[in-house]
């Protein structure tokens, strides 16, 4: 029988563990590290399905938090008291109505990917519209002092996009993480403490 390639240590330790997707590994390492979410936050989480990121924000933001996700499918195998779901395309979402419904986020996390073609450009570009979407989502939704992640394809716009993140945040990191698959280009952008210009904070 031939190995499925993709079921490395981290996919079986994610079933092992009752996870939803082996990414949780990915936003477990980089919230130890940068210390993202607390207990209590209000979390939003864009392209959450499967939903392993929003299984792992609802157990650290514990029963006085919330956790809100994003996607065009829903994650029908979550479900807790402090979790929502909103179905929607992040490029089409009334944040105002969101914000109006939810109030204002402690952390926005997005994992939003696009449909990759192969074409190197291509997907780069459809990654970045994604992130500054995200990025564009984040500023409306965020208090002052929140943190931001996203998952963005290194490229020749990632510099460009790193600044715009630092505009708005009062410290940017990138990070790769160990349960990256090797050959795969994607790293992680967080933003710290969010500046909102807007209001002349």
């Amino acid at each position: 029988m031939k190995a499925n390639r993709w079921d490395d240590h981290y996919t079986r330790r994610a079933r092992d563990e009752k996870w939803l997707a082996r990414s949780v590994y990915k936003l477990e390492e980089i919230d130890k590290k940068f210390n993202l979410i607390h207990k209590g936050d209000r979390l939003l989480d864009l392209g959450c399905y499967p939903g392993s990121w929003s299984q792992y924000g609802i157990k650290k933001v514990g029963l006085q938090g919330k956790v809100i996700g994003v996607d065009l499918s829903s994650p029908t195998k979550l479900a807790s008291p402090n979790f929502r779901f909103v179905q929607a395309d992040v490029f089409s979402l009334d944040m105002a109505a969101l914000a109006g419904e939810v109030g204002q986020m402690d952390v926005v996390i997005s994992d939003l990917a696009p449909q990759t073609t192969g074409v190197k450009l291509t997907d780069v570009s459809r990654s970045m519209d994604l992130v500054r979407r995200a990025l564009q989502i984040a500023g409306a939704m965020l208090r002052v002092k929140g943190n931001f992640l996203c998952k963005v394809f290194e490229g020749e716009d990632l510099r460009s996009f790193k600044a715009e993140v630092a505009a708005n945040f009062e410290a940017v990191r990138l990070f790769r993480s160990q349960a990256t698959r090797k050959h795969s280009r994607e790293v992680y952008l967080i933003g710290l403490g969010f500046v909102d210009r807007q209001a002349g904070v």
